[in-house]
Formats: structure tokens, sequence, C-alpha cells
């Protein structure tokens, strides 16, 4: 299969929690008005997506080590299908919760398989740069999905919002039945045991060290994700659309931020580009907290070096984690993509907070999830001699 192909089909299964999340965002405080629900219990519906969808890619790791890539994938995007068609079919803030958590079971089996047949595909150099490319197409998904979402609402409804996320579900799934399995040797470890690997991964300390690294550096994307809608439409006042314009430009920042990476990582090596990410975190941060937030654009602009810086160190991060192991690719990427989940879940509960001043929030959490991050990645590269 050509490596354009390749590229197009991991686009969209990496795709999956970002059209699962943004293209929604706008329906949230409609929701909230129509349900008389509080933020937090809407929220929920984020929140528990994440939850499930992080537990779930521990699972799709190692038994695609052992049955293969393609089985796994048709099987969980299958579920992600009949679930996103039910949430069209919610009648209370309860069952789209309910429904939403099979629908991330279903989406973990993309974005997690997605990483393990990156790793079979691709040697070591051409993966890095596919990784790049696809942090270029991924970010149009959160950057285009919040402004067709808004189109949705404003036109009709937020319930053809899963409608169409249904139908993005079965273009994969036919996607998928036409790839070929990319596992060249299927793992022999027992039925019994198929979570054994992950014992192995823990008891790798430079795997788990920069795991935790990489975690820390999506805190603050999550927690923005979680409160932009609040911010922007009920406390700011915008309407859904306009909100999907100012998300989708802090979307675009993701997009420039992976591009760039493509570029840059030619001139510098990568490990240089991952201590740019987190000081780039560090001051938007800083930008959020001393920011006046007297329109948008003070929320915005600040949000946008943030994602930028983001995008940024996303590919090399990535590619870096995965080259500490040698065998259980699959466990290794679900673990890592766990562990992104994880984090970013509990920021996401943390934002939704009811806080007094939601910007200066995102701020001291950008800041300082950039400082401990780059304290943390330096100390790495001084021992473990990354």
């Amino acid at each position: 299969m050509p490596m354009k192909k390749w590229i197009g089909l991991l686009a969209l299964l990496t795709a999956f929690p970002a059209l699962s999340t943004s293209m929604y965002l706008p329906a949230i405080p409609s929701l909230v008005r129509n349900w008389q629900e509080p933020l937090w219990f809407i929220n929920l519906t984020l929140v528990g997506f994440f939850v499930v969808y992080s537990s779930f890619l521990l699972v799709y790791g190692p038994f695609s080590d052992r049955f293969g890539r393609r089985p796994l994938l048709k099987i969980g995007i299958g579920f992600y299908v009949v679930a996103s068609f039910l949430c069209a079919l919610s009648p209370n803030a309860i069952s789209l919760i309910a429904f939403r958590m099979i629908q991330a079971a279903g989406g973990a089996s993309a974005s997690s398989l997605a990483l393990a047949v990156s790793r079979d595909v691709f040697d070591a150099r051409d993966r890095e740069k596919v990784l790049a490319y696809l942090g270029v197409v991924v970010a149009l998904a959160p950057m285009l999905s919040p402004v067709i979402g808004g189109w949705i609402i404003a036109r009709f409804s937020w319930q053809w919002i899963f409608v169409i996320l249904g139908g993005m579900g079965l273009i994969a799934f036919l996607g998928v039945h036409r790839m070929p399995e990319t596992l060249r040797q299927t793992s022999q470890t027992p039925r019994t045991k198929f979570l054994s690997n992950y014992g192995h991964l823990i008891r790798n300390r430079r795997y788990m060290g920069l795991t935790l690294v990489v975690s820390l550096g999506s805190i603050p994307i999550f927690s923005f994700i979680a409160a932009s809608s609040d911010i922007y439409i009920t406390q700011i006042g915008l309407s859904e659309q306009v909100y999907g314009y100012f998300f989708g430009f802090n979307a675009m920042a993701l997009m420039l931020g992976a591009f760039v990476c493509t570029r840059l990582n030619r001139l510098i090596s990568s490990r240089d580009i991952i201590t740019m990410g987190f000081i780039g975190l560090i001051i938007g941060g800083t930008w959020l907290i001393l920011t006046p937030q007297d329109s948008p654009w003070d929320l915005a602009l600040p949000m946008f070096v943030i994602s930028f810086a983001s995008g940024l160190s996303r590919p090399p991060s990535n590619n870096l984690v995965l080259e500490q192991v040698n065998r259980g690719a699959g466990a290794a990427a679900s673990f890592l993509m766990f562990s992104l989940m994880t984090s970013g879940a509990a920021a996401m509960w943390f934002g939704s907070l009811n806080w007094n001043d939601k910007i200066q929030v995102l701020g001291i959490m950008a800041a300082a999830s950039g400082v401990a991050g780059l304290v943390c990645w330096l100390v790495m590269r001084k021992t473990s001699d990354l």
C-alpha cells in the first residue's frame, strides 16, 4: 500500500478523539440550558468519554500484538459507529453519557492501533516524518470540526453531529477492511497473560519517564477543550458558530506546529524541538496569567502559542517514546495513549469546575505543566543520555 494511502488512513484513525470531542463542543452550552443540568454534569460526556477511552487503550494494544491490528480495528470501529448513532437518539444527559462511553470503548482502537501500525510499517526515520505529517493532517479535525458543529447546530440540531460521526466511522471501517495486516509476527504470550507486556513497560524506566514527560505537555490542551465553550459562549457571549472559528484558530496552531516540526527537524535535533515545546508552554501560560482579558483574543492568542508548542513537540516526543521498546509495540503505543488521555481527562475535569476566572486557571496549568515537563525532560536528557 503506497505511503500516501497509509497516511490518509492513519490520519483518519488518529483523528477519532478530536472528531468525537471538538465537533460536539459547540452543543454543550445549549445542552446545559435545554436539559437544565450543571456544566460539570454535561461535561461528563467529555470526561467519561476520555476515562473509558484511555482504559480501553490498554486492552487493544496487547490483544493486537497477539491477534493482529486489522481485526481489532474492525471490532472497535464497529462499536464506535453503532454508539454514535445511539448518541444521536439520546433523550437526556444520562443516556448521552452512557452512549458516549460505549463510543469511547470502540474509538479507542483507532488512535491506539494507528501508532502501532505506523511502528509496523515504517522505520524510525520515516516514522518520525509520517507522525509529523499526521500531526498536520489530524490538526485539521479540531480546526474544522467545531466550525462544522456550529453550522450543524444553527441549521439542524446537535443530534446530526453524531450522525455525521457515525458516517465517518463507516468510512474508517471500510478503509481498515481494505488494508493488509501489518503485524509480521504475532506475540507468543499465552492468552491468560495478554497484559504481561505492561509489566515489561513499567520496568522500562526510560519509556515510563518519557511517557510521563509527554503526558505533562498535554495537560493545558485538554483543559482548554473542556473550558473553551463555556468561556467563549457563556462568559464572553459568542455564538456557537463564532466560537467554532476561535476554537479552529487554536487548532490551526497545532497544525502549524506540526508543520514547522517537519521543516525544523532538518536543522536541529528532535531533542531540542521537545525542549522548545516546553518553553512555549511556559511562555503561553505566563501570557494567559498576565492578560487583561478584555476580549476573546486575550484567550485565543496565548492559547495559540500553547497549541503551537504542543503541535511542535508532539511528533518527536511520541516517536522518542516508541523508540524505547523493542517488542510489544501495540502495548507500548496503547500505554502511551492511555497516559495522555488519563492526564487529559483529569485536566478536563479540573477545567470544568466552577472557577471564578477560568482563563487564569488555564494559564497557571499551562505554565506549571511547562515548567514541570521541562525540568523532567532536562534531567532525563542528562541522566539517560537521550
